[in-house]
């Protein structure tokens, strides 16, 4: 069984490697044959730091890491991974498109334990640098510019007809072991693969304030992406049943790539966006807050997203027909934390897995008019 779907899995996946100079590598993104979408570099940002150790490495001649790449129908490659490594040398020699359609200030380095004359180095004094005088900027020489362009490194080729599915388990599984993103981050970026435009959709609502009042999320939390993960778990227990067979993260990765490729995203983000606002009018940060019989307390946990919001989300067409569905939704989300099975939900010990198969049909039943 086992070495069926290994055999099964390996006909899925069809790859190449090369070994390509930094200069190719370039002069692909310039004839934009290899995309880098602008997007990520809102959701993975190396420091100066980073950026001239990365350097410091290709004028020393220490080996890189490959990239990997896939291959798509008009035959262009697209990045997924090596993003950081390839944006900073971009950047650097004043080639990397910003999101907005123009050109990233070209970046300036720091001194490294190597390199100390890194320090306000440059690949040519421009005045589009900002922060440093054009005196006192260091450019790189025709020699040292070579060197680094003449530098190679592998990539790995993700090619047809490996199908969509495979090139996301790829990125995640690429960059699951980094720091540089944790497990939302990684979706925000597959979400951008599958559907730009419904990603930005998400993000738009996930950051106005009925969403931002009911999650309650501190600025750290949101600098971690918190707000955009309740906002992804939240579509995926809303549209994509759960049988119990995969891992709760697992269930929300492959579940937000089927949400993000069906045709009527806008009409799925309008039951989130309209079910916050219920929740603000009705409650604001209490919405989703364990109620005591007296007072909400406590913190926004998954039980309430998952018991009351998606609730709320699966009943919203008949909850919006009822002539006074505020009142009826007040007194529902208060006596849901009096139901029995509630304890159910938040016992010690209780695996995601099983919390996720009874808060969401519960809720589901709770809030049916």
């Amino acid at each position: 069984m086992l070495d069926e779907e290994i055999t099964q899995a390996q006909r899925l996946v069809r790859t190449d490697a090369y070994q390509m100079s930094i200069g190719e590598i370039v002069n692909m993104y310039e004839s934009q044959e290899l995309i880098v979408d602008p997007d990520f570099q809102r959701l993975f940002r190396w420091g100066i730091s980073q950026k001239s150790k990365f350097i410091e490495s290709l004028l020393l001649g220490i080996p890189i890491p490959s990239i990997f790449v896939f291959e798509k129908e008009d035959g262009k490659w697209e990045l997924i991974d090596g993003l950081q490594r390839i944006s900073t040398i971009l950047e650097f020699v004043g080639q990397l498109r910003s999101p907005d359609g123009g050109t990233e200030e070209p970046s300036i380095l720091d001194a490294t334990k190597y390199l100390p004359s890194l320090h306000n180095a440059v690949w040519e004094p421009s005045d589009r640098i900002t922060g440093v005088p054009l005196e006192e900027q260091s450019g790189l020489n025709k020699t040292l510019q070579l060197a680094i362009r003449r530098s190679r490194i592998g990539v790995e080729i993700l090619k047809r007809p490996s199908d969509n599915q495979t090139k996301f388990d790829l990125f995640q599984r690429l960059n699951a072991g980094g720091t540089q993103a944790n497990a939302q981050e990684l979706r925000n970026c597959i979400m951008l693969m599958v559907n730009g435009e419904f990603f930005k959709t998400v993000k738009a609502v996930a950051e106005h304030h009925p969403f931002t009042q009911v999650i309650d999320v501190s600025d750290e939390q949101i600098e971690k992406q918190r707000h955009m993960e309740l906002a992804v778990r939240f579509l995926v227990h809303t549209n994509v049943p759960y049988d119990g067979k995969l891992d709760v993260e697992e269930y929300i990765d492959e579940g937000i790539v089927q949400v993000s490729s069906r045709a009527h995203t806008n009409a799925v983000v309008g039951v989130m966006s309209q079910t916050f606002e219920l929740l603000q009018t009705l409650a604001g940060k209490d919405a989703l807050r364990r109620f005591d019989g007296v007072r909400h307390t406590g913190k926004v946990g998954l039980v309430g997203l998952e018991g009351i919001a998606v609730g709320i989300a699966k009943n919203l067409e008949a909850i919006n027909s009822l002539p006074n569905r505020l009142d009826f939704l007040k007194q529902r989300i208060q006596d849901f934390w009096a139901q029995p099975e509630i304890a159910g939900f938040t016992s010690p010990g209780l695996r995601g897995t099983t919390r996720i198969q009874r808060t969401v049909p519960f809720g589901e039943r709770w809030f049916r008019p």
